[in-house]
């Protein structure tokens, strides 16, 4: 049986982002959730799924094309704020994550992504509205409703963080007893 890769498409963060954003976790260690490695910090853009070896080529080819048909832009990130948005009463969040702004030149490069993976693999793209955002850590659900409602943290938290996004990878996760594995199998530069 062929290996498969798990694969997806993301915005990786410069160092002194993911510092600022990882020493969040040191505000809430009483949060039942499991935190973000630092390494692990990215702006998923497209998740593809298990592929194999020709897949992910092919992946790699599309982004490498899109990437050159579109140039670097700058992304600020906003807010920390437990995830998703529009939860139900009385349900858990699942996350604590970092939400960006949206922007026009992000947009069109997912846009032009979703299309290109279309075209060369076998790829159908979530039928949500896609708000950039970074996912700082999971919530442990049933630790969560074990909290009394008035004893849960707040999160809401302003940011200003601004940043350049200058590529966009493409990235395989593993799955290892210590945790994630996140490794570039590609990287491409955009237009300055």
């Amino acid at each position: 049986m062929e290996k498969r890769h798990r694969v997806f498409v993301a915005i990786n963060l410069p160092h002194e982002i993911r510092k600022e954003l990882f020493e969040y976790s040191e505000k809430h260690l009483d949060l039942p959730a499991k935190w973000t490695a630092k390494d692990n910090l990215h702006i998923t853009l497209e998740f593809l799924g298990a592929l194999t070896d020709e897949e992910a080529g092919e992946v790699c080819l599309a982004v490498k094309e899109v990437a050159e048909r579109h140039s670097s832009f700058s992304l600020n990130l906003n807010k920390i704020l437990y995830g998703p948005p529009n939860l139900k009463a009385g349900q858990a969040p699942k996350f604590v994550w970092a939400e960006g702004d949206k922007s026009e030149e992000l947009s069109a490069l997912r846009e032009d992504l979703e299309n290109s993976l279309a075209e060369k693999v076998a790829f159908v793209p979530e039928n949500r509205v896609f708000a950039p955002h970074i996912t700082l850590a999971r919530i442990s659900s049933w630790e969560w409703k074990a909290i009394e409602p008035e004893e849960r943290p707040e999160i809401n938290e302003n940011l200003d963080l601004l940043f350049t996004v200058e590529s966009i990878e493409v990235m395989e996760s593993e799955k290892r007893k210590d945790g994630q594995v996140y490794t570039v199998l590609e990287s491409h530069q955009l237009n300055n």
